[in-house]
């Protein structure tokens, strides 16, 4: 059962204020003001302001800036490796490239091959600049590819020293189609001569800061996406969507209000349009999605596993508790999220491995593996933060890890499960692990319990794999101790329910 919320039990604290010739009821959430325009004093016409404001999820607000903030974090970790192994690899490459371009000058060029160079009496005399012997750097990096399958960005300048310089380019969910705007795209600005000069001078090109972008898909008054941009140091823009134009008028008079009108990106729409135009047109895909709908989250699925690059964080809140969490509707339950919860006490870890599993399959369809990052049942409704990562190869694992269970719901309450394929791991002839995939075998349950002889029933089919990833956890966990109380009113919850679900590691 997860504890009750007692900061959201408390009214929030409102001002009045006065901004452009309006009075409006201010509210304060984290570092962040929102405006509720206040048009009369009859509590209707407040009530009508402040419907958007919705405090009973300020745990779940302050635990997603938290969790954005650590994966932030950990995504510079992975950068800052990425830029060193990428750089020691482009230095080695201009190196071994130079060296070949002058051996083959050497050996095989002639007199009227040399270029602006003539033989006069045996001797050989320059009459053109000594760089035309040899390739461009900016040349040599265009023409090769870093480890990650991601190209560098050249300018005309020295190496940056940004910590979270080296990703300047994301993967998209269509293989076929490579992503190369603004991130990911190379320059080719100034003259290629005075870029090998630099490069010569400092011994490696600038690779541009990446960008960190987050679209909070469904966004009301903007709320969230002003404390991302406010609490998470590494965001660079975040785009806050809504297909109501009065909302995305109070977001803009929100960011305005808030001084950071030039992060927050405000826009009218559909969520699923917006990001499909994002993976068809822009490319420019989003560092982070958040999925915060009224209701189930499935039918922006599809589109936000694309919409994310590769290694991107997948935030979804699914309110629906009724049907995830319930056997009352199987009919429901299975037409959104592709399988059956089960009764019994676990019903809402069900409910959290057939968001999973709904997540899961989208991917795997563009090529796209999960990882759990985080997995949480909250008062009535369910909040995930997954990792979506381009692997071909671990997709292939997913049959393995989708089951289905036999529950004992009438009887003792004991179940077993079944996945849908099994994996075994193999050795070849020179010592290396390979992955075999098969059928498995079943049924692992007979139709009747075999502990109390009561009748089963089948759940699923729904993730078998991990809820949680420990690590990540923990480094949430460690930003405690340093997060203001009085800016994070939740933080006692947060730390309670972070625990439990680190407790829950140490049987997966």
């Amino acid at each position: 059962m997860s504890p009750s919320n007692n900061a959201s039990k408390n009214p929030p604290v409102t001002h009045e204020v006065q901004y452009k010739d309006k009075t409006y009821e201010k509210v304060r959430e984290g570092l962040a003001d929102i405006l509720n325009l206040r048009s009369g004093d009859s509590k209707k016409d407040a009530n009508k302001q402040a419907v958007f404001y919705n405090p009973i999820q300020q745990f779940n607000r302050d635990l997603s800036v938290l969790a954005i903030r650590a994966f932030a974090e950990d995504l510079a970790i992975i950068r800052r490796a990425r830029h060193e192994r990428r750089i020691e690899k482009l230095s080695k490459d201009g190196k071994r490239g130079t060296k070949r371009k002058r051996e083959q000058v050497a050996r095989h060029d002639t007199p009227e091959k040399l270029n602006g160079n003539k033989k006069l009496g045996g001797k050989e005399t320059s009459e053109g600049p000594e760089e035309s012997t040899t390739p461009h750097f900016a040349e040599s990096i265009e023409q090769s590819q870093c480890q990650d399958g991601i190209p560098p960005t050249i300018s005309n300048t020295t190496l940056t020293s940004d910590p979270l310089a080296g990703d300047v380019g994301h993967t998209n969910g269509n293989s076929s189609r490579p992503n190369g705007h603004t991130e990911g795209q190379q320059s080719h600005d100034g003259n290629a001569a005075g870029a090998q000069h630099d490069t010569e001078q400092t011994g490696a090109p600038t690779i541009k800061t990446p960008q960190f972008r987050i679209l909070d898909a469904l966004s009301a008054t903007g709320l969230r996406a002003l404390r991302y941009v406010k609490e998470i140091p590494q965001v660079t823009s975040v785009t806050a969507n809504d297909i109501s134009s009065s909302a995305t008028a109070s977001i803009k008079l929100n960011a305005e209000y808030n001084g950071i009108i030039d992060k927050v990106q405000p826009t009218t729409g559909d969520a699923k349009s917006l990001m499909y135009h994002t993976i068809a047109h822009t490319k420019d895909l989003f560092s982070v999605i958040d999925l915060d709908p009224y209701g189930t989250a499935v039918p922006f699925l599809d589109a936000a596993v694309q919409a994310v690059h590769d290694g991107g964080l997948l935030c979804v809140t699914c309110t629906d508790a009724g049907v995830f969490a319930s056997v009352g509707f199987p009919e429901k339950t299975f037409s959104q999220y592709g399988g059956i919860s089960w009764k019994g006490t676990q019903g809402h870890e069900a409910g959290l491995r057939l968001i999973l599993n709904a997540v899961a399959t989208s991917a795997a369809r563009y090529g796209l593996a999960v990882e759990p990052l985080l997995s949480l049942n909250i008062d009535f409704y369910a909040r995930l933060f997954v990792r979506i990562r381009r692997s071909p190869a671990d997709v292939k694992f997913l049959a393995s890890k989708t089951m289905i269970v036999y529950n004992c719901d009438h009887g003792c309450g004991s179940f077993s499960t079944q996945y849908l394929a099994q994996t075994k791991e193999r050795e070849d002839k020179n010592g290396g692990k390979f992955h075999t995939h098969s059928l498995a075998q079943g049924p692992s349950a007979t139709p009747f319990c075999d502990h109390c002889g009561f009748k089963t029933h089948l759940a699923g089919p729904m993730w078998g794999g991990p809820l949680h990833n420990p690590h990540f956890i923990t480094k949430v966990l460690d930003m405690l101790p340093n997060i203001d109380t009085e800016v994070y009113a939740t933080i006692p919850r947060i730390e309670g329910m972070l625990t439990l679900a680190l407790n829950e590691t140490l049987f997966q």
